[in-house]
């Protein structure tokens, strides 16, 4: 109770006219900026940030706020509009968003984005206010084994359960985990899989991959079927959520909430997983199982959930332990130091005013996020009304000055087109996307995390069973694996040759 009144006080001091006036201003900006293709909310925060530096302290707060709630819907508003995810934890609602976008529901997809994003990111401010360091202290007791064999399950449930072909599913698997390993071994420092070029010893950028992969590699395949196809325009539908996708939405947004928080809570989580957790769950959940990947409206609402979620949970590792675990985190820890917030473990007690003003300047910042960007779905959504030559066009642009802005690097140029050749041949021989992006997100988290593991106990494998969670995890890897074949087996007809009495064609009744 002490600390929903602290938060309260919060509340009063962020709420007044000018300072909802500089949060109202920070989610325009934020969202403008976040919605140019390979841009993301961690780099709209980069560019944004100095434009809150001069300000008071609570101005500052909360016009920062509002920023980094924008720059998230921004990316995640180019992810439905353009299948060009800003950051990792955006693919999810490209995959289904777009797909929706193409069938006419572009403003239903943005609606339920949106919503998602303020029910998700409102509970999980909330929970960050009440339980931070009862939370904190639950997280760190989690260890290496446990994440490993969390990230095991997610690749399990990817490729094996919900691909139609379990071959080609773990053809894109392969890829991605071999583009996950370019770069150095952390262990020996030998560089692997670069070819000699130095610019490949750091690995490749996640966004760079992601925009590559997605926005080249749909330009490309719209460009070479253009002949095909008529030049017609996308329509934009029905500007808003009806009954039918409130009811299909709000359960996959509490969902989304329930898995995302839990995840960013973690010192070492991040919303990648969290939200193919929260995808997987949608399509085993769904009574339409077909409808994914045609463009399912739950396929947006609990990955955009658990994305939101998973980010105000970060704010437990970030303020009461001082560890960023995204790079949006560390933009954000940067950005506290400069309003004078030193996270750790005392932050609650000694500076409290700062903090609760922080918090409260999210809830602010998240509401007007709704508030001013609900209207604008159709708005936004009109944006596929421009022919597609135009459109992609401007794609190619935003996209090669969003992966070149990461690290100023024109080589990234080179690579950016690398990934759109392989995002085009990936289409082309129908190998699926999702666990493709998901080797190459996943893959080197888990390198880490197994060999910390492996460290620990000398080498020996039983140092990945050394936490009752983590055999917890590998049960349910056994299950997911053993159980659909089960089923299926089950389910399915029996031939004529299981039938009694029947014959075959060389069996001659006597």
């Amino acid at each position: 109770m002490d600390n929903l009144q602290l938060l309260l006080d919060g509340f009063q001091s962020a709420a007044t006219p000018t300072n909802l006036l500089y949060a109202a201003l920070g989610v325009l900006i934020g969202t403008f900026v976040g919605v140019l293709p390979g841009i993301g909310p961690a780099m709209a925060l980069a560019l944004l940030l100095p434009l809150t530096y001069g300000l008071e302290s609570t101005q500052s707060l909360i016009m920062f706020a509002g920023i980094y709630y924008g720059g998230m819907y921004g990316g995640s508003t180019t992810s439905i509009l353009l299948n060009t995810p800003g950051e990792s934890a955006s693919v999810m609602t490209a995959i289904e968003g777009n797909k929706m976008a193409k069938r006419g529901r572009a403003a239903q997809a943005l609606a339920t984005a949106a919503i998602g994003s303020f029910v998700a990111g409102t509970i999980g401010t909330v929970l960050v206010a009440l339980f931070a360091p009862e939370i904190a202290d639950q997280a760190v007791r989690i260890g290496a084994p446990s994440y490993f064999a969390i990230m095991l399950l997610s690749l399990v449930l990817v490729t094996a359960v919900l691909g139609a072909s379990r071959l080609r599913g773990f053809i894109g698997l392969f890829i991605g985990l071999t583009i996950g390993l370019v770069g150095l071994d952390l262990s020996t420092g030998q560089a692997r899989l670069t070819g000699g070029i130095t610019q490949l010893v750091d690995g490749v950028d996640i966004v760079v991959v992601a925009v590559g992969l997605f926005a080249i590699g749909e330009s490309l395949w719209i460009a070479a079927h253009l002949r095909r196809q008529p030049l017609d325009v996308i329509p934009v539908g029905r500007p808003f959520m009806g009954r039918e996708d409130w009811g299909r939405s709000w359960r996959p947004w509490l969902r989304g909430t329930a898995i995302g928080f839990p995840f960013g809570a973690l010192p070492a989580g991040g919303a990648e997983t969290p939200t193919f957790l929260s995808y997987v769950t949608e399509k085993r959940l769904a009574r339409d199982r077909d409808e994914f990947g045609q463009g399912a409206i739950e396929g947006v609402a609990g990955p955009e959930a658990a994305n939101n979620a998973s980010a105000a949970g970060m704010f437990v590792p970030l303020l009461a332990l001082g560890l960023p675990v995204t790079a949006t985190a560390s933009i954000l820890l940067a950005a506290m130091k400069t309003y004078g917030i030193q996270p750790g473990p005392s932050l609650l007690e000694d500076q409290a005013d700062l903090v609760w003003t922080l918090l409260a300047s999210l809830l602010i910042g998240n509401t007007l996020l709704l508030v001013i960007n609900l209207p604008l779905a159709p708005l936004w959504a009109r944006l596929l009304q421009v022919p597609r030559p135009q459109l992609y066009a401007g794609i190619l642009f935003f996209a090669s000055l969003g992966a070149y802005a990461v690290d100023q690097n024109p080589f990234d140029i080179a690579l950016l087109l690398v990934f759109g050749a392989v995002g085009f041949a990936v289409r082309r021989f129908g190998i699926p996307m999702l666990p493709l992006i998901l080797g190459v997100i996943i893959g080197p988290l888990m390198e880490v995390k197994m060999r910390e593991a492996l460290d620990i106990s000398d080498g020996h494998l039983s140092g990945l069973f050394d936490e009752g969670l983590a055999i917890g995890v590998y049960v349910l890897v056994v299950l997911a694996v053993v159980v659909p074949v089960v089923v299926d087996r089950v389910r399915s007809p029996r031939t004529p040759h299981d039938q009694p009495g029947a014959t075959t064609e060389r069996e001659v009744p006597r």
